[in-house]
């Protein structure tokens, strides 16, 4: 499945929905290193972006995802609509990010 298939909106423009095939998720759960830990605070100390937490909550959001477009195809999906993340700390330092949205089959031809 293509990126540009996955819309945040409830359609896609150009494309026809023909089939509603439910609800796909990618779901990655992740904890940070003693040693990025302690790159961010010393980090902090200067102000601005955290650039260590940024781009692992950037790669984190890329595999979940990844992860809900290969559940998508998996179920016969051609585009995803409706697509949102979500995070929860499930305990201090450990957070699973949820990409969902609704699978669906759009015409190809556009």
């Amino acid at each position: 499945m293509d990126h540009n298939m996955v819309s945040t909106t409830f359609n896609l423009p150009g494309y026809t929905i023909r089939r509603n095939i439910g609800v796909v998720r990618g779901i990655i759960v992740r904890s940070r290193s003693v040693v990025g830990a302690i790159g961010a605070t010393l980090q902090t100390l200067a102000g601005g972006n955290i650039t260590i937490w940024s781009e692992l909550c950037e790669q984190t959001r890329e595999e979940a995802f990844m992860s809900m477009m290969q559940h998508a195809e998996a179920l016969g999906a051609n585009a995803i609509i409706g697509m949102r993340y979500d995070a929860t700390e499930l305990a201090q330092g450990v957070t699973e990010v949820l990409a969902y949205g609704t699978a669906v089959v759009v015409d190809t031809a556009g």
